[in-house]
């Protein structure tokens, strides 16, 4: 008894469509249904509630008339806004992109789905370029959800008055706004280099924690390294030293020389990043 289904030259089934399979509107709903999912954004649209309380339970303080950190933050919805992401760039958003990319490839494997995946069949390049686009997707949802429900709760508690920075010059309620989806934009290429690195190891491993807690590791290395004055200039092609880059953006003239030098440089380290795992990925031995 022979296989009488019809095929083409390559072994595909006839009317098998590869740019159809595994679709992101199905990936994506899959994944905003995971309890991984449901932490991560509820944890980010919580936090400026999280820092609202502390200020208020322990106060502001200032030296020699100097305003503090804290004192700036509660001066008005931009200025808590900003406090909440100078808290947040260098950790927690480095955790919940290295999240969503490093469990994208590596859950399938460690639940022994990969393999069927792949043989129903979606091409492993598709497979890859749609975990990235809703891990993408995602990992913006989640910085949209901090902004927002920053903004909204420190606009509703400390009103809309300009936004101030240390030296004392300050930008219109609007006009911060504005400089604020700037530096938005900004910190989301910035992260690429830790999509592209959790991506790799994602594919590298078939441990969602290694991948996860490898690429956190790696950022946490990076950001020791860059305190190290001894390596000069050397620190420059370090991918997250220009990670606040993105306050240039809020002074009364935007500098824009960290933010294209940083861009630049967190986008040449995720696409070596990306290239390699493609590379490693199509070759991968898939036995999981």
């Amino acid at each position: 008894m022979t296989d009488s289904t019809p095929v083409h030259d390559d072994g595909r089934a006839l009317g098998h469509r590869p740019s159809r399979t595994l679709p992101f509107r199905t990936e994506l709903e899959r994944q905003l249904r995971r309890r991984r999912t449901h932490v991560a954004l509820g944890f980010l649209a919580i936090l400026p509630g999280i820092l609202a309380i502390a200020f208020a339970v322990g106060g502001a303080s200032s030296d020699a008339g100097t305003p503090g950190l804290v004192e700036l933050a509660t001066r008005g919805g931009v200025n808590f806004t900003v406090f909440a992401l100078l808290m947040s760039v260098g950790f927690l958003l480095i955790v919940v992109v290295a999240l969503f990319f490093g469990d994208s490839v590596a859950s399938e494997a460690s639940w022994s789905s990969l393999r069927y995946l792949l043989a129903i069949p979606v091409p492993r390049s598709r497979l890859l370029l749609q975990k990235a686009a809703v891990s993408a997707t995602l990992s913006a949802l989640a910085l949209l959800v901090l902004v927002v429900s920053a903004l909204a709760l420190g606009t509703m508690l400390y009103g809309t008055d300009p936004l101030v920075n240390p030296f004392g010059d300050s930008l219109p309620y609007g006009t911060a706004v504005l400089r604020l989806l700037i530096s938005l934009g900004y910190i989301a290429v910035n992260l690429t280099w830790i999509a592209g690195l959790a991506m790799l190891l994602s594919v590298v491993t078939d441990a969602p924690l290694g991948a996860v807690g490898g690429t956190v590791m790696v950022s946490i290395l990076v950001q020791i390294l860059d305190q190290i004055t001894a390596l000069g200039t050397l620190r420059d092609y370090l991918p997250g030293h220009f990670s606040f880059g993105w306050t240039r953006a809020l002074s009364m003239t935007i500098d824009w020389h960290d933010i294209t030098v940083g861009s630049f440089s967190a986008l040449a380290y995720a696409s070596a990043f990306a290239v390699l795992a493609w590379i490693l990925f199509s070759r991968k031995d898939i036995t999981s």
